[in-house]
């Protein structure tokens, strides 16, 4: 009995093994079709997608090129919540300047963190191949969810805008509030132009500060050539893309011509109070090298006024002229020049320094330019080697009263 069973259940098993051979020889193609857009060519590029605010969501979007010549875009982050589904988006223009949606990507799934699309054109019908993206204007936007497109949680710059790794940082000094500085970086993109980074501590939550390059050095002054996007006053960040400022007929800058630039960076309280300004740095042309020299500028008229000048290097030759006294009244106002020959001698003026603020003691001049109309511009070496003096005023209308004075250049000793 049991062995009829056994072979019983041999026959069964051979018959369903002859059924599946059989099917699987009836439906088995030996050219079997394949789709060309699974097929890759091996040519890759990387996108680094960052978190926006607190999200805490970060990765990568991994783009393939298919045999067809089109784009296969695989986004891979991290930390996002299980279950969730996060559209995304490939948008027109860099992430500071913002766009409308150009390509529109599978979800990505919040519990593997794994979008993946493969596409040939934008949404509109427009072609788009592989090569195209790699000098695509745009950026990858991955939004909370689809009820709250609003609330971007990752995003990277891709295509021409990507970032090439160089860049170059200019500090931002406090200016009204002690208490506010920081600095903005030009980061260089594929396209030439840059992305704008600034960065403050010490701005006050809600408040929203403009920020603007303005034309010459900030002793000198000058109008606004370039708007960037407010300083958001609780995150203290502002980003903009340097092509294009955001007020109308603006002139937009590559970050060779930031390099350059004679320049300098206001940050102001507010768009009501443009007046105050709470940071600001030179930049460009303008910068410093981190060469200097101080001379010492001793008490005349006054024993408890006596100070300090130190002249620092600039890249473009001159020099930043700082005055820094102690004593001076806080409501006072004090004329100073550089003088021809030495104080002992005596001579006329040369230059007019901006006047030291009493309240202050500090004085902050451009040696390209004095105050009054064709005097003399003084570079960096000129200095270190002028036949001249400084003195320091009591005032515009006591100039015969001198309350700092100081031998510079050739008669320093």
């Amino acid at each position: 009995m049991k062995k009829n069973l056994l072979i019983n259940r041999i026959r069964q098993g051979a018959i369903l093994l002859a059924m599946v051979l059989t099917f699987a020889a009836c439906t088995d193609d030996p050219n079997p079709t394949i789709d060309p857009e699974t097929i890759l060519t091996g040519q890759t590029k990387t996108y680094v997608l960052k978190p926006v605010g607190n999200s805490g969501i970060s990765g990568t979007a991994l783009l393939e090129e298919t045999s067809t010549g089109n784009s296969k875009l695989t986004i891979s982050l991290t930390g996002t919540p299980n279950g969730g589904s996060h559209p995304a988006h490939i948008h027109f223009n860099s992430a500071a300047q913002g766009g409308g949606i150009a390509v529109s990507l599978t979800p990505v799934n919040g519990t593997t963190g794994i979008s993946e699309t493969t596409f040939s054109k934008e949404d509109d019908g427009t072609p788009i191949s592989f090569s195209d993206v790699l000098a695509y204007d745009g950026y990858i936007n991955v939004h909370l969810s689809a009820t709250d497109l609003a609330t971007v949680v990752a995003q990277g710059d891709i295509g021409s805008n990507e970032l090439t790794g160089t860049s170059k940082t200019y500090t931002l000094n406090s200016v009204a509030d002690p208490s506010i500085s920081g600095e903005i970086t030009f980061e260089e993109r594929i396209n030439g132009f840059a992305l704008a980074t600034i960065s403050l501590t010490g701005t006050p939550d809600g408040g929203s500060h403009p920020a603007h390059i303005h034309a010459n050095s900030a002793a000198i002054g000058g109008g606004i050539e370039f708007t960037f996007n407010p300083v958001n006053g609780t995150t203290g960040m502002s980003k903009t893309d340097t092509r294009e400022g955001i007020m109308d007929g603006e002139d937009g800058f590559t970050y060779e011509e930031i390099l350059e630039v004679d320049g300098y960076v206001n940050v102001h309280l507010s768009a009501d109070d443009l007046g105050t300004i709470v940071a600001q740095g030179d930049i460009g042309s303008n910068e410093l090298t981190g060469t200097s020299i101080t001379y010492p500028l001793n008490s005349v008229a006054v024993p408890s006024i006596s100070g300090e000048i130190t002249f620092e290097e600039r890249m473009n030759g001159f020099a930043l002229a700082t005055i820094t006294l102690t004593g001076t009244p806080s409501d006072g106002m004090h004329p100073a020049h550089i003088h021809a020959n030495s104080a002992a001698v005596g001579g006329g003026i040369l230059y007019t320094f901006n006047p030291v603020i009493g309240a202050t003691g500090i004085s902050v001049s451009d040696t390209r330019k004095g105050m009054m109309d064709n005097e003399a511009t003084y570079t960096y070496s000129q200095i270190l080697t002028v036949d001249g003096y400084v003195n320091v005023h009591l005032s515009a209308e006591d100039l015969g009263t001198i309350v700092g004075q100081g031998n510079i250049g050739a008669n320093f000793e």
